[in-house]
């Protein structure tokens, strides 16, 4: 962070100006001895108003008159020797064109934004300065280009709060030379490439694809859980297992009334899915018979017949 210091001595009261010299101190005593002679008439020449958020500079014969600016209210000066520039102390506007910008992972972006500054020296200012926006535009680029080419395309888009106020410190730290404070810079708005539009949207679809899949699995894991739990309360209770059966004929019967339902005795059904018939096949087969053994050909008669 850049901590900015508020100006101190010539910076803080304007440029300091060289001293006249002979024949222009001639001048201004022929001057003020005009509107002597001619006064109260010359007065109305010599007076103006500035308003309270205004600020004048005089230049006296192209010199910058030592001390503070002047107003607000009435401000004396040489109508034929004196130039006077006021100075709008009001917070003032800019917006900043779309211009490119690299970021930290390589990806070309365009931004815009806006920047609130006002003057707050209005000597130093005009000594210092010929187009204020111009500069203030410029400084407000270069600068946004340089501390977002630290940033992540990811952390411009979620972090703009930060980047704003980085950026007003490090404008401060270069515009309190100039007379000028910043108050205030916002970034509008980014602008993306069509193809890395088209790579983030793809992007982000597979990852909601890929949140659908597990939050399916993790209600089939829930699903198949309840069955189970229902599986076994059926089994410790045939009754309920009967009436389960029942419901669902019923259910059958009601959703579809062209459907014909032909239910089965419930015990036939606990009979065919019995594990012996399992093993043999839905009904029971008949024991082979046992086979008859042939009469021995060499068995003779016994000798008592």
């Amino acid at each position: 962070m850049v901590t900015t210091l508020p100006p101190t001595g010539p910076v803080a009261s304007g440029i300091k100006s060289s001293g006249l010299g002979a024949c222009e101190w001639l001048l201004v005593l022929t001057s003020l001895l005009v509107i002597i002679v001619t006064f109260p008439f010359s007065i109305w020449f010599c007076v103006k108003v500035v308003q309270e958020y205004e600020r004048v500079i005089i230049f006296r014969l192209g010199h910058l008159l030592p001390g503070r600016a002047k107003g607000p209210g009435l401000f004396f000066f040489l109508p034929c020797l004196d130039t006077y520039h006021k100075v709008d102390l009001r917070l003032q506007t800019l917006e900043i064109p779309f211009h490119e910008v690299v970021t930290k992972d390589m990806f070309i972006m365009e931004i815009d934004a806006v920047c609130y500054y006002r003057m707050e020296n209005a000597s130093l200012l005009l000594s210092s300065l010929a187009h204020v926006s111009k500069a203030v535009q410029f400084l407000v680029q270069t600068t946004m280009k340089r501390l977002l080419a630290h940033r992540s395309l990811t952390e411009i888009l979620l972090e703009r709060k930060s980047i704003a106020q980085d950026i007003k410190v490090a404008l401060d730290s270069v515009t309190c030379i100039w007379g000028i404070k910043v108050e205030r810079t916002e970034i509008k708005d980014v602008r993306l490439p069509a193809g890395l539009q088209h790579s983030l949207a793809v992007e982000a679809e597979a990852q909601r694809q890929a949140r659908a899949r597990v939050i399916a699995a993790e209600a089939e894991k829930a699903a198949s859980e309840s069955l189970r739990g229902a599986a076994e309360i059926l089994a410790g209770a045939p009754a309920a297992a009967q009436l389960r059966y029942l419901h669902t004929l019923q259910a059958l019967s009601t959703d579809k009334p062209s459907t014909v339902v032909l239910p089965l005795p419930f015990d036939l059904l606990n009979f065919l899915s019995s594990p012996g018939n399992r093993a043999q096949g839905s009904l029971p087969l008949p024991n082979p018979s046992r086979p008859v053994e042939p009469p021995n050909p060499r068995k003779k008669d016994s000798p008592m017949l």
